[in-house]
């Protein structure tokens, strides 16, 4: 085999293991005489390491692929078993036989990947004559617990903002209502569109809908590709020498830093669309569903979060290891609403951070996310059930969970946390990690819990994460030390050490000055009866004793 095809199938055997369960597929095509397919895969290969593996060697391999007919059968061999491995590997690298040659109209149905720049589902729908880009609004989580205020106001504004970014690439965003399977069909039956471009997704959900556009494609002999994007590292695609992912991060941390980064798809400076199909209109907030966002959360659209990121890694991402944990300075990113809807690329995010002083630090958060998407793409019951149990017969307090969730538990820095949440819609990393422990672990009650009333107000609100979290804090996730508690007092003096955070978002204790504010009950009995606020729900120490006893 000559060193083109070795290539080939090098690439194949990194991908997969040396896994050879393609041979007898192989052997199968040709009895039926499909030979011509493998060949056309082959093609399709070699487009596969155009989008994925560089320009370059994909271009040596689709033209040696077109215009040699003999080094070609050599290749089909090598490149339907490293093409099928590729599938099993990232789980959605699906490409349709139907369409062959040049593609007049592609539909690009946006999910989560509300962006231009850096989005290959975009990219490769703009291969086409004519493109049409599309969004469909879907009913099934209108009426679900997704259709928060802040979040379907952030994503209201992202897809302003995207309509916008396309027109001025000559096009526009064509919307739709109801069920997205149905409507992106019939959108791409309309215009005549040969093939459906899609980004990956790592819900239950998510797959769900994958698989049946995929069968809707097929009925309809439209060609169907799901593209990366969501994620730096898809979920399957580094996985331990046992079992299907990982359930510690410090291994996959390791293995992640190794997988090579996929280029960057580029933006499309210019798209043409179909002369007569219906746009569609934009809807109100109020027209989807009732209740308003939290009076200062964050803006949504790839514009604002395109800014965001410059101004972060400009200003922030150099002392961002040292700082992040800052309650009262907030050095964190502030990036992970524009993350979640995908107004930033997680991928272009991480190359920037990496080429600049300090990025190390914040990189590891970014493999954090992707770290909670390969365990729920393993475990798509996270969201619901106990990743490890260990057999909590969880308080079922009411009382208790109202005073954590309105922010009065007597506790300030808990409290403060909460406060943000409600005004802002998000509420700072080490603040969650605060609140989650003191509601798990010292009211004991159900992380499902938390978990739910952060998914009502977080605008960043993510499956993947919330429930990844949730229970790593809980002590029922991938934590290594399940059974940690975190003392709310010294959590504060460590991290708001003269009490400006909680001062911020507690109004009723901005009298008392300095680091005296994270123990009121501390005051003498005159101070403490002018302030309207409650005494500690609980004895935190009492508490986090009374739980490891019943961990243990």
């Amino acid at each position: 085999m000559n060193q083109l095809a070795l290539l080939l199938q090098a690439k194949g055997d990194a991908v997969v293991g040396g896994w050879r369960d393609q041979q007898n597929r192989r052997e199968r095509r040709a009895e039926q005489g499909e030979e011509v397919e493998a060949l056309l895969e082959a093609i399709d290969f070699g487009e596969v390491l155009l989008e994925g593996n560089g320009k370059q060697e994909g271009e040596e391999h689709l033209h040696a692929g077109q215009g040699h007919a003999q080094l070609l059968q050599q290749l089909a061999e090598v490149a339907i078993e490293a093409f099928a491995l590729a599938l099993v590997a990232s789980r959605r690298a699906f490409l349709h036989p139907f369409t062959i040659g040049n593609v007049k109209t592609a539909v690009v149905l946006f999910n989560r990947d509300l962006r231009i720049h850096d989005n290959p589902a975009l990219a490769a729908a703009a291969k086409a004559e004519r493109t049409v880009p599309l969004f469909v609004l879907d009913e099934s989580l209108l009426g679900s617990r997704f259709a928060a205020p802040n979040r379907v106001a952030f994503m209201l504004e992202a897809l302003r903002d995207l309509d916008e970014s396309l027109r001025k690439a000559g096009a526009r965003l064509y919307l739709r209502r109801g069920d997205p399977v149905k409507e992106a069909v019939a959108v791409a039956r309309e215009c005549g569109a040969e093939e459906l471009h899609a980004g990956a997704d790592w819900s239950s959900y998510a797959a769900r809908r994958e698989e049946r556009l995929r069968r809707a494609c097929a009925e309809q002999r439209i060609g169907f590709r799901v593209h990366p994007g969501t994620t730096i590292v898809a979920p399957g695609a580094v996985t331990p020498s046992a079992g299907d992912h990982f359930k510690v991060f410090s291994p996959f941390h390791r293995a992640w830093e190794e997988v090579p980064a996929r280029p960057q798809a580029r933006g499309p400076r210019r798209l043409a669309v179909p002369s007569r199909l219906a746009a569609g209109r934009l809807p109100a907030l109020d027209a989807l569903l009732r209740g308003e966002p939290s009076p200062r959360r964050a803006p949504g659209g790839e514009s604002e979060g395109r800014k965001r990121m410059r101004a972060f890694l400009r200003d922030g991402l150099s002392g961002y290891a040292d700082h992040h944990d800052d309650l009262p300075g907030d050095r964190t990113s502030s990036l992970s609403p524009y993350l979640r809807f995908g107004c930033v690329s997680p991928l272009e995010l991480l190359g920037e951070a990496r080429s600049r002083r300090g990025g190390a630090a914040f990189a590891r958060q970014l493999c954090w996310r992707d770290f909670h998407h390969q365990v729920l793409a393993a475990n798509p019951s996270l969201p619901s059930r106990d990743y490890r149990p260990r057999g909590d017969r969880w308080s079922r307090s009411r009382r208790a969970f109202e005073a954590w969730r309105e922010g009065r538990t007597g506790y300030p820095i808990v409290d403060a946390a909460m406060r943000q949440l409600q005004l802002e819609g998000r509420m700072h990393n080490r603040a969650r990690m605060i609140v989650a422990s003191f509601l798990t672990k010292d009211l004991y009650i159900d992380w499902r819990w938390g978990a739910r009333h952060f998914w009502d107000l977080l605008t960043d609100g993510e499956i993947a994460n919330n429930a990844g979290n949730w229970q790593w804090v809980a002590g029922t996730g991938n934590d290594t030390r399940p059974n940690r508690v975190f003392n709310p007092v010294r959590q504060a003096h460590r991290f708001d050490p003269e009490g400006t955070y909680v001062r911020r978002y507690l109004p009723e204790l901005e009298s008392i000055e300095g680091k005296a504010v994270h123990e009121p009950w501390r005051l003498d009995g005159a101070s403490r009866r002018q302030l309207d606020y409650p005494e500690p729900i609980v004895d935190h120490d009492q508490a986090a004793a009374t739980f490891l006893a019943r961990r243990t």
